[in-house]
This record gives structure tokens, sequence and C-alpha cells, in this order.
């Protein structure tokens, strides 16, 4: 069968694709029908974070299929009370509400932030990211993305990102949350500044609104921290958890504090699959090689690594942990280049170059993509 027919004749077109077929993966590579081998910087955009396959990830999870695949939250379930026992001691976070996806965790937040605060208005910022369903694109700041599903979620506001001046004037009183990403990861991977967080602390104690963390993408390891806000000694009042929560095993969490979680009631919001028995232990297999592994620590080693040999070809390079994003001349073309020659690697602009591999990711392989693309 001809694959990507098969994909435009019976898919609807949302995504641009690569013209590649991938059918299995090991560790840091993938391979295609044709049993080609490209070594992943994409890793399923920041998800595959314990690599492809991972034996001891795939064994919990078959350990689990075979025991209870699915069960509604009408009942208790161990593998969702255990993740979340494991989530407040690394989040520092109080309560816990699982989903199946970032944009999701996003939704779940405003609904909590608005429940807990009784105000309406949402500010974000200029360059975020936080989903594409109804809610969350509403505080998504690209027009492209939002103009033709509008009217979102109202009131909205958007502030400059790294501007104290700006987020002053944008919030008050009637402010409910301000959502962030402490590490912008879409608009090509820039941090916030300290300074700028320290303020929106400042304006949080003068307005009473809610701080809400994006580490969907952030999350897990990423950064060379557990979280971006770790970065920043920055407890939120909400955060939004996915990707690299399940390392590929469709899993979303919305944490609270314990103010707000004394707001939410029974029916306040829900889901079907959210807090799967099975998404949950693949979470919980996550974590184990993370810690069992020093990754959290290999990502911000190698990491460093991995920026310092791009600063030596390229221009515009950010990196904390292993997220990185540097600029070219056509993000495109490079990007299609890359492919060709047995990398993958992801476009965020027309120049912008976004790398998120595995957290396992060795020097080595490093050299290898280095190398690839100086080609």
């Amino acid at each position: 069968m001809d694959w990507i027919k098969g994909e435009k004749k019976f898919i609807l077109q949302t995504y641009t694709r690569q013209p590649v077929v991938i059918e299995k993966g090991e560790g840091c590579y993938v391979y295609d029908t044709e049993g080609r081998k490209y070594l992943d910087l994409v890793a399923g955009i920041a998800t595959v974070s314990i690599g492809h396959s991972n034996r001891y990830l795939v064994e919990r999870v078959r350990e689990q299929l075979e025991k209870l695949i699915h069960i509604s939250n009408l009942y208790y379930t161990i593998p969702q009370i255990e993740l979340a026992e494991k989530l407040s001691q690394i989040t520092g976070m109080d309560k816990f509400f699982f989903c199946n996806s970032g944009t999701e965790a996003v939704e779940a937040a405003l609904k909590f932030a608005r429940k807990a605060t009784g105000k309406k208005k949402f500010v974000s910022f200029t360059g975020d990211f936080h989903g594409r369903t109804m809610g969350a694109l509403s505080v998504t700041y690209k027009e492209k993305f939002r103009k033709p599903f509008m009217p979102l979620v109202e009131p909205v506001e958007f502030a400059e990102f790294n501007n104290i001046d700006d987020i002053d004037k944008k919030v008050d009183e009637e402010t409910a949350a301000v959502i962030i990403e402490f590490i912008q990861g879409e608009a090509g991977v820039y941090p916030a500044d300290a300074e700028f967080i320290k303020s929106i602390l400042e304006l949080r104690e003068k307005y009473g609104f809610l701080l809400i963390a994006d580490e969907v993408q952030t999350g897990f390891g990423r950064t060379g921290k557990w979280f971006a806000k770790d970065h920043y000694s920055v407890k939120p009042d909400i955060m939004t958890m996915a990707k690299a929560m399940g390392s590929g095993i469709p899993i979303g969490c919305c944490a609270v504090n314990e103010e707000v979680s004394e707001k939410i009631e029974a029916g306040d919001h829900g889901s079907t699959f959210g807090g799967n028995p099975v998404a949950c232990t693949a979470a919980l297999a996550t974590i184990d090689v993370i810690e069992r592994e020093n990754l959290v620590e290999n990502s911000a080693r190698v990491g460093e690594y991995f920026t310092k040999r791009l600063r030596e070809y390229f221009e515009n390079v950010i990196g904390v942990g292993l997220m990185i994003g540097f600029d070219v001349s056509d993000a495109v073309e490079f990007v299609k280049k890359c492919l060709e020659n047995g990398l993958l690697v992801n476009n965020t602009s027309d120049k912008r170059i976004r790398l998120v591999p595995p957290l396992i990711i060795t020097e080595k392989e490093v050299d290898e993509a280095i190398e690839i693309m100086t080609k």
C-alpha cells in the first residue's frame, strides 16, 4: 500500500507531514518502512522522554494491560492514586486532575481558575502556545490559530512577553489568572526573565489572580530541572503537564494548590479516560526511569554540550537543558535536508529550529547530529 496516498485519502489534512512513514523506534532512533535510520531530535515534540520503546516502560504497560485496561472514574484505581502521590513529591503541588493531553489540562486549568476566583478574565503572553481546543486556543497568541474559530473564550488579553510595564497594564482586579510558559516552546525556545517573573508574583499579591504555569512542553526533566518553574523557585497556583509525562502514552494532568482545590466540587470537571490505569502506569514507569537513570541531570549536562556545539555554527542559539532553539536562513529547507540525511528536526517558523530530543541522548549522538546539520 502507498501509505502517504492512503493518508491523504482517508485522514483530515490538519497536519503538514514530512514525506516519511515511521514504522518503529529504539532509543534515540526511529526507522521508516524502507528500513532507513534517523536520529530523532523531535521525540514526538518533547514527548518520548526516555527514548523510543523503552523496555521497562513496555513491560510495565504490558503487565497493566493484562490486569486492567480501563474502568470509569466512578471507581478507585491504584495506579492513579500512586501517580498523584508521586507527582506531589516532584512538583510540590497538592491535588491533581488527570486527562489525556496538554490542551485538556489547560482547559481544566482555565475552568478551575474561574471557579476558584469567581472572575472571568485571563492574561496570556505574546508567543505563548497553550493548545488548540476552544479555551486553550483563546489564550494562545498566534492570530492565525485563533481567527478562524472566533468568538472564543473572553475576556482575554495578551501582554508582551518579558515586558514588565505591559503586564502591569494588562492585569487588574477582574483577572482570574495569568497563564504563562516559563520557557516558550512553540515560539522557538525563549525563557522568561527572572525579574519579569518576580513582577508577575508581585502583581499576583496586589490583585489576587492565580498563576497558571503551562509545563506541558517543559516538564519532566526537559529543561535540566524537573520543571521550568524550578529555575525560578516558583510554586504556581495551577500547573499543567502532559507530553513527556507518559513518554508517548497519552496522558495529561492539571495540578492545583490546596486553596484552589478547596473550591472545586464534584461535577465541576470530568474525563472518561482521564487517569486511565494504563496511562498512569506509563507515567509512573517514565518517572522511575528518569530518576533511576538521572535523566534530569543528563538533560542539563548534554543540553549544555549541545548548545555549546551549536553556537560554533548557528545564530541566536538558546538552550535550557535539552530544549534548544536556533536560527537558520531557511528553516523549512533545513528540516528537509536533515531528513534526507537521517536526522529529524522541527521548525517553529521560517527561520527558527527547535530541538527537543529524548533525555537519554549522549554527547556522541549530539556530535552525530552536528555533523549532519553542518553539511
